[in-house]
């Protein structure tokens, strides 16, 4: 069904880079969305007033919030897929995580309403009529809903979107807590109990409420800086490694403007005798293939480094198995000696998590101590001068 929706009203959808294509599988997926909520509120509603179920009827007004979620998410789409202007040079593509970060808290706030409605018929209960025609509108809620659980995430998939899979979420919630309803609604009726239904309404209200403040968690990270994927951090540097001429990559960061809007910026060191003009060459291939091949924006640093001194590439390979050993997330890079008449004095940065030079400065320093050690073990006249730097991609090592 997914994919016959696709093909039918989306054209080009393999090209989901396309803001444009982008834009249409988000409308898709808000109008399918509304259309298919608003008509289980209808029924639920209905059914939940007729046979005085407060839990059916909280489950129906959940349905009817979800309908407003979908709106959020085709404002949202729409907002992002607005053009770079003077105001906003790297576009408005994070008015998607906006629209994201809006669902999660209607979730919490259904979530809420939920506790509370449900909280007053433990305390009150009230008897709750059960019948055939009742228990197949849930189970057809049910399979609707599990069906626009599959239909968004896949959607989401598609297109990298946090808004579509924090729908999706919401309507897995929305198939666990029909299904509590369910069985609650039955239980009462066999048992008499009538306090079951406020009891189920509470346990789905409970897990409404975590599920949402996981996703508000997840919605806010890309708009705090989370650290990008260790997949994609992989995919570039092995890419830039591929390059003739690249030694090593290191001080990658990566800024993320919204889906599909990406700026990477790091230092490649190449051989300090090479001609400058063949070096340059290299960098400006790297930025061309970044742009066309992962649509991202790249801005390079060149770092020349002496590669043909055999003392200084011993001592890199030598440091590197070293902070191997201690941390695989660290890494050193700029690698440089001045040798002097009594001592000589080996330069290099060493890149560490970013909490090791903030709370964790100890585990910094430590390692730095660690690393001074090993190599006045090696060569007892050599004395390192070590600079810590955060590392914002989560450990990235410099050799092919």
């Amino acid at each position: 069904m997914t994919e016959l929706l696709i093909k039918l009203f989306i054209k080009n959808s393999k090209d989901t880079k396309d803001v444009k294509v982008r834009l249409a599988y988000g409308n898709l997926a808000g109008i399918v969305g509304i259309l298919c909520n608003v008509l289980l509120f209808v029924g639920k509603y209905l059914i939940g007033t007729i046979f005085g179920s407060i839990a059916i009827a909280a489950d129906a007004i959940n349905n009817l919030s979800d309908a407003s979620s979908n709106i959020v998410s085709l404002i949202g789409f729409k907002l992002g897929s607005k053009k770079a202007d003077e105001e906003h040079p790297f576009g408005h593509a994070r008015y998607e995580y906006l629209a994201g970060l809006v669902v999660c808290v209607i979730i919490v706030a259904i979530g809420l309403s939920l506790a509370k409605e449900s909280i007053l018929k433990v305390i009150h209960p009230s008897e709750v009529d059960c019948n055939v025609l009742m228990i197949v509108v849930m189970l057809i809620s049910i399979a609707v809903k599990l069906w626009m659980s599959i239909f968004n995430k896949k959607i989401g998939m598609k297109i990298e979107s946090d808004t579509l899979i924090a729908t999706a979420a919401d309507s897995r919630n929305d198939v666990i807590s029909t299904s509590a309803v369910v069985v609650a609604t039955i239980l009462c009726k066999v048992t008499g109990w009538n306090i079951i239904d406020g009891i189920a309404g509470i346990g789905v209200a409970v897990f409404i409420l975590y599920s949402g403040i996981g996703l508000i968690k997840e919605t806010l990270s890309p708009l705090l800086g989370k650290v990008p994927a260790a997949e994609f951090v992989n995919h570039i540097t092995e890419k830039i490694q591929s390059y003739p001429g690249v030694i090593g990559v290191h001080d990658l960061m990566i800024h993320d403007y919204g889906p599909g809007n990406r700026l990477v910026s790091f230092h490649v060191e190449m051989d300090a005798n090479a001609d400058v003009m063949y070096s340059h060459d290299v960098i400006d291939r790297i930025e061309r293939d970044l742009l066309n091949q992962d649509d991202l924006v790249a801005t390079i640093h060149f770092d020349p480094v002496i590669a043909s001194d055999s003392h200084v590439a011993e001592l890199r390979s030598f440091l590197q198995q070293e902070v191997a050993s201690l941390d695989t997330r660290a890494n050193i890079h700029d690698l440089r000696i001045v040798p002097g008449p009594t001592h000589t004095n080996v330069i290099f940065d060493c890149a560490v998590p970013a909490e090791y030079i903030t709370e964790k400065q100890r585990r910094g320093a430590k390692l730095a101590a660690a690393l001074r050690a090993a190599v006045e073990r090696k060569w007892p006249d050599h004395f390192c001068i070590i600079k810590l730097e955060p590392d914002y991609s989560a450990g990235i090592h410099e050799t092919k």
